[in-house]
């Protein structure tokens, strides 16, 4: 309480808490299994095809845990949320390097899934989104970028331990690593404001707040969540098989290292642009001018010839990235209320996962059918436009008492 008469805004630690939350649902995202992929295949001697496959229907019902992890976010709040999901996730990735059996294998690898890219990063953002209104894309502009720096950090350190010791040894320390954040996060996390925390914007929430039914049912919902999705779809696919995209244009394997450098930068950039015009702007037009930017980026794709044109490539990504990353973590708060926002943020999540899923399987029947992936990227590119224009005509949901 002594912080509390100090003027000690206790939104911030949760806010960090949050983002290593984040950070955490490494071993559960496809960049992350990415890293053991490799030495996972030829220790099992799996074929590449059935991981593939395998790994889709993981993340397909790995996303079915969204909804019901948003409702349990709403009813307990987040800091039992976070504590016991992170435990689960931990044990799971635990468990997972040492396993012996296939059928383990498959059924841990779904469990991280769903507690990782699911659970986890539900539970993340409502742990910023229900503390903050006023300053809620500044907060979330920070934590994008907390989060950014994490992963930077976190994907070269679990590669390099791979490397030097193997898929198991290094996920078995991810996973105790992931397991020390239950009770770090039982012990910082605090559910909500109380007056003595003067925190005014994050007290009780407002009578106007929608619930989920009432969400789904505005176009406002619809246009945000599939413009997430839109991107999930897209980035997940380029980023599975960037360097593939890139050979078959005529460039090294280095030209792509340089694109990840590239658009990490861009993007750091953009999620703070995006916190500061999402304060003054409606978050119709930022996410407007996000999908732009990645019609922009996909259409110009196939047409790049020179290193330049891949660095502006990257740059666009990046900057697309950088916005539609602030608008989804920011905005269903903002627009629907906090009252209901697990379960609302929790479906939208789940939209998001299954793009996800479904972006590398695109790209790769495409490359397999015609030789090239540029049908594709023209053809999401024509996509991404329509959502953007639908940001314009696409009112906010009216809340009476809603905070200004």
């Amino acid at each position: 309480m002594v912080l509390a008469r100090r003027g000690f805004h206790y939104g911030w630690v949760n806010l960090v808490a949050a983002a290593a939350t984040m950070v955490a649902t490494l071993p559960g995202r496809t960049q992350g299994l990415g890293l053991v992929t490799e030495p996972l295949l030829a220790d099992w001697g799996m074929d590449r095809v059935l991981f593939a496959t395998v790994n889709l229907w993981a993340t397909l019902f790995g996303a079915i845990l969204c909804l019901p992890v948003g409702r349990f976010t709403d009813r307990w709040g987040p800091r039992a949320v976070t504590a016991f999901v992170a435990l689960g996730l931990g044990g799971a990735v635990v468990a997972m390097s040492q396993t012996r059996t296939l059928w383990a294998l498959v059924a841990l690898l779904t469990l991280t899934r769903a507690l990782g890219q699911s659970a986890l990063s539900v539970v993340s953002l409502a742990l910023v989104g229900k503390w903050f209104a006023r300053r809620l894309q500044l907060a979330m502009g920070i934590f994008a970028l907390l989060v950014a720096i994490g992963f930077i950090g976190a994907f070269p350190a679990v590669g390099a331990a791979v490397v030097a010791s193997g898929w198991r040894a290094a996920w078995l320390w991810v996973g105790i690593s992931v397991l020390a954040l239950g009770p770090v996060a039982w012990l910082l996390v605090r559910d909500r404001a109380t007056s003595e925390d003067g925190d005014v914007e994050a007290l009780a929430s407002q009578p106007s707040d929608l619930t989920l039914e009432e969400a789904l049912r505005t176009p406002a919902f619809w246009l945000f969540a599939l413009a997430s999705a839109a991107f999930g779809l897209v980035y997940s696919g380029i980023a599975l098989f960037n360097q593939s995209i890139l050979e078959l244009r005529g460039f090294s394997a280095e030209t792509y290292h340089r694109t990840l450098v590239v658009s990490t930068m861009t993007g750091l950039v953009c999620n703070f642009a995006a916190g500061w015009l999402g304060q003054r702007w409606p978050m119709q037009r930022l996410v407007g001018v996000g999908m732009g930017v990645l019609a922009a980026s996909l259409a110009g794709l196939p047409l790049v010839r020179t290193a330049l044109h891949v660095d502006l490539y990257a740059a666009a990504m990046g900057a697309a990235g950088g916005i539609v990353t602030v608008v989804f973590f920011s905005v269903w708060g903002q627009v629907f209320g906090r009252t209901h926002l697990g379960r609302i943020q929790g479906c939208a999540q789940a939209t998001t996962v299954v793009a996800s899923a479904v972006g590398p399987l695109l790209l790769a029947e495409t490359l397999a059918r015609t030789g090239s992936y540029d049908v594709l990227f023209f053809g999401l590119a024509g996509v991404v436009a329509l959502l953007g224009a639908g940001s314009a005509v696409v009112p906010a949901p009216v809340r009476r008492g809603l905070l200004s």
